[in-house]
């Protein structure tokens, strides 16, 4: 049994999306619609992650939205006593669907955003007219009196509009602003070189985030997510493995990240068969690598081994190929110089085009 306690869920509630961006956090191989959780499932999960202590659920996919019952599961989640907050593309979200929403429970709306330039934005997006759709619907939430974060992925293809994303989430009316360089995961890690910034660029952006927090204190909240291709520590993926967040993908499995399945030889527990509890205190997977005892040196006796918590287990393993070593964003991994020259050849290669993000690859 374990003491720590959860603090949110990450509900992929769908794998499907109108967006194909090349970035996506989702995995290769998508899960189709015939494999998700029905409604009440959903909602078991809500019960049984508020009970566990959890106090805030992110309501994402893919595309939330694309759920015929996304009022149902919001409510579900609101009666089960869930701070609810919608991660969202943007598109398909209207005045009578926000209406609709935010009578069932919504408290939140997060929107991604590829760009300021329509143009470039919808064609990062692969799909045309995104754009204008999401500018509709952060007026809408701003409108319906709910809290807007907007999140801006960032890379080589829009890290120098930085300033003008910061302006355009100031002109939305958004509270917080996230600057996320992509993390490499996913579809991302796919179009790597077709993403990966300079390191001149990104210690740019980082300075333009840290005058912009200076000057926009009080009117817009700033959180700065680095790639960790440029970092010198890790920083606690999740909040640690196991340690502060459940994921819920569609078909049910439960993981400590996002990306925990792409690492071979996890059993991952699913939802449709032992409770979330059940999971969150016994299950191997859960377990693996939460604390401290199975770490290698140089993390094991480390003064941040329980600050970064040995930085993220996917990376290692994609990098190394073993995800149970030290993460190569930590300057004292013997594999951070390789993961520098990686970061610098990707992003001098030149190559320009994306592999989209679709259902069946």
């Amino acid at each position: 049994m374990t003491e720590l306690t959860p603090i949110g869920l990450l509900a992929e509630l769908t794998h499907r999306c109108p967006l194909g961006c090349p970035y996506c956090s989702n995995p290769l191989e998508l899960t189709r619609a015939n494999q998700e959780l029905d409604t009440k499932t959903w909602t078991r999960v809500f019960e049984d992650a508020a009970s566990l202590g959890a106090m805030h659920v992110h309501l994402s996919g893919g595309e939330p939205l694309v759920r015929k019952d996304i009022a149902e599961l919001t409510n579900a989640a609101h009666l089960a006593g869930l701070y609810t907050n919608l991660i969202t593309s943007g598109v398909g979200l209207n005045a009578q669907s926000l209406t609709e929403l935010r009578a069932a429970g919504l408290d939140h709306v997060q929107i991604s955003i590829q760009g300021v330039d329509p143009t470039r934005a919808d064609a990062i997006a692969h799909f045309k007219g995104g754009a204008k759709a999401k500018r509709e619907a952060a007026r809408v939430v701003v409108e319906e009196g709910l809290a807007l974060t907007i999140n801006a992925v960032i890379h080589r293809g829009n890290i120098k509009d930085l300033p003008a994303i910061i302006d355009l989430a100031v002109e939305w009316g958004a509270g917080r602003l996230e600057v996320a360089h992509v993390q490499y995961h996913g579809w991302a890690i796919a179009n790597r070189a077709s993403l990966m910034p300079a390191r001149e660029d990104f210690l740019t952006a980082a300075k333009l985030v840290e005058d912009a927090r200076k000057s926009l204190e009080g009117t817009l909240v700033i959180d700065h997510v680095i790639p960790d291709y440029y970092a010198e520590r890790p920083k606690a993926c999740m909040g640690g493995w196991g340690r502060q967040v459940i994921v819920v993908t569609p078909d049910g499995r439960a993981l400590p990240c996002h990306a925990a399945a792409t690492l071979p030889g996890f059993a991952f527990d699913n939802v449709k068969d032992r409770s979330l509890a059940e999971i969150w205190e016994t299950s191997e997977a859960f377990q693996k690598f939460r604390g401290t005892a199975w770490m290698p040196k140089p993390c094991q006796g480390c003064d941040r081994a329980e600050i970064d918590w040995g930085g993220c287990r996917c990376q290692a393993f994609a990098i190394t190929g073993n995800a149970a070593t030290t993460d190569p964003a930590c300057a004292l991994s013997p594999e951070h110089t390789k993961l520098r020259e990686m970061a610098t050849a990707d992003a001098a290669s030149g190559i320009s085009t994306y592999r989209f993000r679709r259902i069946g690859g």
